[in-house]
């Protein structure tokens, strides 16, 4: 049963992201703000979807962290979960992705309109400068900028590399730091279609102070939170 209805997910999602894509296309002529709120409706659908199909839900706790102005958001990688369900609760705000998704037909220009920062995530250097540079920009337009600071999406008990770009934005553009822990991966783990049934927990950090820091210590600070309040969440299960 769980590979049937794991199964059937798919196969309703998959389409559906490719048709919504299309019609956000219709989008671009409005303004950035006026078409962020119908592209990411989609994502209730997609919520939705899945508790109902699979039994899988999500709570959030620390919604009153969120501070009133753009801030720059870390996040845990665990699941393709996350690029579906923060839409749903986090304020607006713009993704620093790998390069390569621009390129797919149809999503990849449908993205494209939600004004994200997409780097080569080789680029070393050169990349943690584009993410400052247009980050910078996009905090001042007033949203908010969300990375996954390890890059990679990571399996439930490992901790992975924090990389430093991130915390170098925030230092960089003086706004706090949102760090964001979940249990994603323990229900739907990376490189799996399986879904268990269950809920997902989400934890919001109170925010981290950039000022008279370095980009180390403030990625310091937010590792330190999100691995901590991870081991809670996972020994929880």
């Amino acid at each position: 049963m769980l590979y049937l209805r794991s199964g059937l997910f798919s196969l309703i999602l998959w389409p559906t992201v490719v048709c919504h894509a299309a019609l956000s296309l219709s989008l671009v002529v409005l303004p950035f703000r006026a078409r962020y709120r119908p592209m990411v409706s989609y994502m209730y659908f997609y919520n939705w979807l899945l508790k109902t199909l699979c039994g899988l839900s999500f709570e959030v706790q620390g919604r009153g962290n969120i501070p009133p102005g753009p801030s720059v958001i870390l996040v845990k990688h665990q699941s393709t979960w996350e690029t579906f369900a923060l839409p749903t609760f986090m304020p607006p705000y713009v993704y620093v992705l790998k390069r390569e998704l621009m390129w797919l037909p149809i999503f990849g220009w449908a993205v494209a309109l939600l004004r994200p920062i997409a780097i080569d995530r080789r680029g070393g250097r050169a990349a943690v400068d584009q993410v400052i540079t247009q980050g910078r920009e996009r905090l001042r337009s007033g949203m908010s900028v969300l990375l996954f600071p390890q890059g990679t999406r990571m399996l439930p008990g490992v901790c992975g590399r924090y990389r430093v770009g991130g915390a170098a934005l925030a230092v960089a553009a003086g706004v706090p730091v949102v760090p964001v822990a979940h249990n994603a991966g323990t229900y739907w783990p990376r490189r799996s279609f399986l879904k268990r049934p269950g809920t997902i927990r989400v934890v919001i950090g109170p925010a981290i102070t950039t000022q008279g820091k370095t980009a180390e210590q403030v990625l310091a600070e937010t590792k330190t939170w999100i691995e901590a309040t991870m081991e809670r969440l996972e020994a929880a299960n």
